[in-house]
């Protein structure tokens, strides 16, 4: 386990980590993944599809990083274009129709700032997941694995609860960025990590998440089928509620972040 703001971010940021379809692979059966925003293209730094769990059809959605460097590149480091937040939406409201529920699985420095990106509309793609998560009527479990960088994480987060490895992190920004905004020096990065409080304890004493899942055995076959397990619980929890019941509680969930801070 990872000591200090700073390790963790570096821990979180790890190459050996696994990705985002490592987790889809490693808990559900039978995936199949779709393609396309229906608008511009396919982002292959999103991906989702169906698949079950159990006996349980979900839709999942997962940033993908890759695995070595050509990969990478073309998932773009895990930070998505327009169309990718287009088509996770695509897929979450596909699964409302049916009834499924989510699952996402997030990890990224944030959303691509380019130009590109821009142009195509990516803050109105961003917060178009936001509001539309709001009101979705099935459940939506969200699980950061690793990196979850500013809105590019929120997008996929907007769920009835959220999990986080012991040494993932989530912030509105990375430290390097902060330090360079703040003190004009991107060295200070560590410094900058420390008041961003990013880390999963901090996170979860401030209410932003309900779960801090410990990293024994990450990657393992025995990890994923605990995980499963503990996914496939909280789902059928989510099961007992109403779609109105969803919406409300989630209302709540957001309504109090930050109320247990002190």
């Amino acid at each position: 386990m990872a000591d200090g703001a700073y390790e963790k971010v570096k821990t979180a940021r790890l190459g050996s980590r696994p990705t985002g379809l490592d987790f889809i692979c490693g808990i559900f059966t039978d995936f199949i993944e779709l393609h396309g925003d229906r608008r511009y293209g396919d982002d292959p730094a999103v991906v989702g599809g169906v698949a079950f769990l159990g006996n349980r059809p979900v839709t999942v959605i997962a940033i993908e990083k890759g695995h070595g460097t050509k990969e990478r590149m073309r998932r773009n480091f895990g930070a998505p274009n327009p169309e990718g937040y287009r088509k996770s939406l695509r897929l979450m409201k596909q699964a409302e129709k049916f009834g499924r529920p989510i699952v996402c699985f997030v990890d990224t420095c944030g959303a691509f700032c380019g130009v590109e990106a821009e142009e195509r509309g990516q803050g109105q793609a961003i917060s178009e997941n936001i509001i539309t998560m709001s009101g979705l009527g099935v459940p939506i479990l969200s699980v950061l694995i690793g990196e979850g960088g500013s809105g590019g994480a929120l997008a996929l987060a907007v769920a009835d609860e959220v999990w986080m490895l012991e040494n993932a992190i989530y912030s509105v920004i990375s430290p390097e960025g902060c330090a360079s905004i703040l003190y004009k020096d991107a060295s200070k990065a560590a410094e900058a990590a420390e008041s961003l409080k990013l880390t999963a304890h901090d996170a979860h004493e401030l209410g932003v998440v309900e779960r801090i899942l410990p990293e024994g055995g990450l990657g393992t076959l025995e990890f994923y089928a605990w995980l499963g397990g503990e996914i496939e619980k909280t789902l059928s929890r989510f099961a007992l509620l109403s779609p109105e019941e969803l919406v409300e509680r989630r209302y709540r969930r957001f309504r109090l972040i930050g109320s247990r801070a002190g």
